[in-house]
């Protein structure tokens, strides 16, 4: 009899934990598991489990501000009726450990972590597996015995039209939701700098702001005038071919999947030295690490980086390789079957 997973995902628009969640269900599809997931609501990431031919059962969590988590209780019926059906229950995210304590003895329970977290509730210490997004990540899970699993890659994304003209000098871009944690401004006020040492780069921010967290900060990214705005396009990674340089400048990051996404594709990278961007990106070689909010650091980065873009490319794919979603697959396979 082939395992049955239950995945409970704490949103309904896929960001960067929900696209490493649908690489792996797609690869334990593949290999045999039966899979159904839960959402809160009917939003882009239900019809992705339809699409898949994943079950697919609502299931509210209080939502993301906050001490929202008390709302959570009004699913915990719920929870336990759909995990006693399930071989593995996979909590993708902090969020959905608040359904820990209604879980039943059986299914195997496993709770990945996508976030640097501050605290470490007790009951999280019900889950029989804890995942993490990287060494830096597990490092604030005390008291847990965290596996690092990284993040999942497809190593060769389809084709994307770039949606901006080619050909005429070095493209830098930033790829990602706009946000102050992921510091998009700071590339904005680098940008100056750059187009002054690289004379006709362009500078692109590709993203949006789904979750609408600081539409004062995003109506400042969309009203600067040095760069070029383009919505987000499900196929980020095959953009990123489009790139000389991708920017993460990120203030707090878990792991940086777009970091790995682009460098898969052989596209070196500038990111800022925080959290656990150091252990995606290897400085000097694949990419070049600055430190947060420092707009001058950044462009002599880029700078440094479109100079030596042909080897720090190459580099960058080779180091890519551990990201592959279907090693990926296999590591957390290993890890959670029942």
């Amino acid at each position: 009899m082939s395992p049955r997973l239950i995945a409970v995902a704490p949103v309904d628009h896929p960001g960067g934990a929900e696209i490493h969640l649908l690489r792996l269900l797609a690869g334990l599809q593949r290999r045999g598991w039966s899979i159904a997931l839960t959402t809160p609501g009917a939003g882009p990431l239900r019809q992705a489990a339809l699409d898949a031919g994943y079950a697919w059962y609502q299931l509210p969590l209080g939502g993301l501000a906050r001490r929202a988590g008390a709302r959570a209780v009004r699913s915990w019926r719920h929870a336990r009726t759909l995990a006693r059906g399930a071989n593995v229950v996979y909590l993708n995210g902090t969020v959905c450990g608040r359904i820990l304590p209604a879980l039943p003895r059986g299914p195997k329970i496993v709770l990945h972590v996508h976030d640097m977290v501050d605290r470490v509730p007790l009951f999280w210490r019900r889950a029989d597996v804890v995942l993490a997004d990287s060494a830096a990540v597990a490092g604030r899970l005390r008291g847990l015995s965290a596996h690092v699993v990284y993040g999942p890659v497809e190593p060769d994304p389809p084709p994307a039209a770039a949606p901006w003209p080619t050909g005429n000098g070095p493209v830098i871009g930033f790829v990602g939701r706009i946000e102050p944690r992921k510091g998009p401004l700071d590339l904005i006020r680098a940008a100056p700098a750059i187009r002054a040492g690289a004379p006709g780069a362009r500078v692109v921010l590709v993203g949006d702001d789904p979750y609408g967290t600081d539409p004062e900060y995003v109506r400042a990214v969309r009203g600067a005038r040095d760069v070029e705005h383009h919505p987000w396009s499900e196929n980020a990674p095959g953009l990123m071919r489009h790139l000389d340089v991708l920017v993460l400048p990120s203030r707090r990051e878990p792991f940086g999947t777009v970091l790995a996404e682009a460098m898969a594709v052989g596209t070196p990278v500038v990111a800022t030295r925080v959290d656990g961007l150091p252990e995606v990106v290897e400085d000097g070689v694949t990419g070049r690490l600055v430190a947060p909010g420092e707009p001058e650091q950044l462009a002599a980065a880029v700078l440094e980086v479109l100079a030596h873009r042909d080897e720090m490319g190459a580099a960058a794919r080779r180091s890519a390789r551990r990201f592959f979603a279907e090693d990926y697959v296999e590591r957390v396979e290993a890890l959670i079957a029942p």
